[in-house]
């Protein structure tokens, strides 16, 4: 008796095609393909790093340039007028990033300036320059000073030294001086450049600047017959 003995090749197997069900789990591809999925997914990881250590870096240097460049100097710790003398609870130190060409007063002056007078008058904050400091830089040219001597009532308690105002004429009452002979109130725009109380007296003096002309009709009201009106900053009148 015969036998028949019939030999399938490997290509034949059902098991060799890629749709068979039974490829076994130690089979590359998949494994492949996922690791390099995982690579793709880590380099916009990697170039935020990057990026975010560059902006630290960057960061750093210009605080690092900024801190060079502040300086110490010398700021008003309160408002001052005109002619006031300087002692050091008007003074602070602030420190800034000076801008090309501006002139302030370093801290170091301090010394320099304590005791000596105001040129202007400024409010608190105000950076000190060497011309703030030392003989009065007012009136300016074609402006004159002029003191009031004013009672309660006569001007607002809120009136301060770089105030706008309008100096106002009063008239007085029957018999008695009524000041420039005109046919309407005379109004005289001005400026506070200080106000002061002396000890023992009841009327404070207002000083302002205006025009020389203004200035000397002003200074020819009888006391008592002028009132002060406060502006507003932003113009007008």
């Amino acid at each position: 008796m015969s036998t028949n003995t019939t030999t399938r090749s490997d290509t034949d197997h059902p098991a060799a095609t890629t749709d068979s069900p039974w490829i076994s789990d130690d089979r590359k591809p998949p494994a492949t393909r996922l690791h390099t999925t995982g690579r793709r997914r880590s380099v916009p990881h990697l170039l935020l790093g990057v990026l975010l250590v560059l902006a630290c870096a960057g960061g750093f240097v210009l605080i690092s340039l900024n801190s060079h460049d502040r300086e110490a100097v010398l700021a008003l710790a309160r408002d001052v007028s005109v002619g006031q003398v300087l002692t050091t609870q008007d003074l602070r130190q602030v420190e800034i990033a000076a801008a090309p060409g501006m002139t302030v007063l370093g801290a170091d002056h301090a010394v320099t300036v304590v005791g000596r007078p105001m040129a202007t008058s400024l409010s608190a904050g105000a950076l000190l320059t060497p011309d703030s400091v030392g003989g009065a830089a007012v009136p300016t040219g074609g402006q004159a000073l002029a003191a009031l001597a004013l009672k309660a009532g006569q001007f607002p308690p809120e009136v301060a030294a770089g105030a706008r105002v309008s100096v106002v004429f009063v008239p007085g009452q029957t018999g008695t001086a009524t000041g420039p002979p005109s046919d309407t109130v005379p109004v005289w725009p001005a400026v506070v450049t200080s106000v002061t109380t002396p000890a023992n007296e009841q009327a404070t003096v207002v000083s302002v600047q205006l025009t020389e002309a203004a200035a000397r009709q002003v200074a020819a009201v009888p006391a008592g017959q002028l009132s002060i009106v406060m502006l507003s900053t932003r113009g007008g009148r």
